[in-house]
């Protein structure tokens, strides 16, 4: 049984978009921060401080067991990072960072991938996790299925060579971070089955892949999950609503 998708009324959606402008701006002054000699920890400290500053609080945080603003990886880093202060950034990484606000009673997501002076096949491979998200939104329709969003993931990873994690997934967002539906960045199952899009969905459609296997091994602190393979991986996300006149992006400025 399909469980149900949450619908935002109008003006929760015009909140939401709020908080995910000011996410945004967060988002482009973390990643200008990025470079070499940087650590996770100063990410961390520079996203606390400006949402504290747009009236927001850490969505994370809110999370039970995690006590941080960010999640930082680094090369073979999926997600759930714990932004450490000996962790610093070197020539060739590539940075991934995912963060969230809690603003007027929502919460918004995203997160992004950079490379620290990056060679053109890291640049290569950051350009297609890029395309692929925006391919992906636009599938973020009223009358399409979450299973239409996952296949346009798959095939555009797939068709650069490139592996989508199978262990997580995106997800519906709103006054909870996680809510339904779950969002796969490949596909499982037939399209009939897959949930339907209604107007008024709010979606946070994540892309994450490797260049080698999908497997995934979860870190001794309980939090961070690496490629078991130790291939490079990387994310992007964003939190999108489906309106009558299509996706509309909120975390974009």
């Amino acid at each position: 049984m399909q469980k149900r998708i949450k619908i935002k009324k109008v003006e929760e959606i015009k909140k939401m978009q709020e908080g995910g402008k000011k996410l945004a701006d967060i988002k482009d002054k973390l990643s200008s921060l990025i470079k070499e000699g940087i650590s996770a920890w100063e990410v961390e400290i520079m996203a606390s401080r400006l949402i504290q500053k747009k009236g927001g609080e850490p969505s994370f945080k809110m999370v039970p067991g995690y006590a941080w603003t960010t999640c930082v990886n680094v090369n073979e880093g999926v997600v759930h990072g714990i932004p450490k202060d000996e962790t610093v950034f070197a020539k060739g990484d590539i940075i991934s960072v995912d963060v969230g606000m809690f603003f007027k009673g929502f919460h918004t997501d995203t997160s992004f991938s950079v490379g620290v002076s990056p060679s053109r096949q890291n640049s290569i491979f950051l350009e297609s996790g890029k395309k692929a998200l925006k391919l992906a939104i636009k599938q973020a329709k009223v009358g399409n299925r979450v299973y239409d969003i996952s296949k346009t993931i798959e095939t555009s990873l797939e068709g650069d060579g490139l592996t989508p994690i199978k262990a997580l997934v995106g997800h519906g967002i709103g006054r909870d971070l996680h809510e339904e539906p779950s969002i796969p960045c490949f596909t499982q199952g037939p399209r009939s089955v897959s949930p339907l899009i209604p107007e008024g969905a709010v979606l946070a459609i994540e892309v994450m892949y490797t260049k080698g296997s999908s497997d995934v091994t979860l870190a001794e602190d309980g939090w961070t999950i690496t490629t078991s393979d130790g291939k490079i991986a990387a994310l992007f996300e964003e939190t999108v609503a489906v309106t009558g006149n299509g996706p509309l992006i909120l975390t974009a400025n």
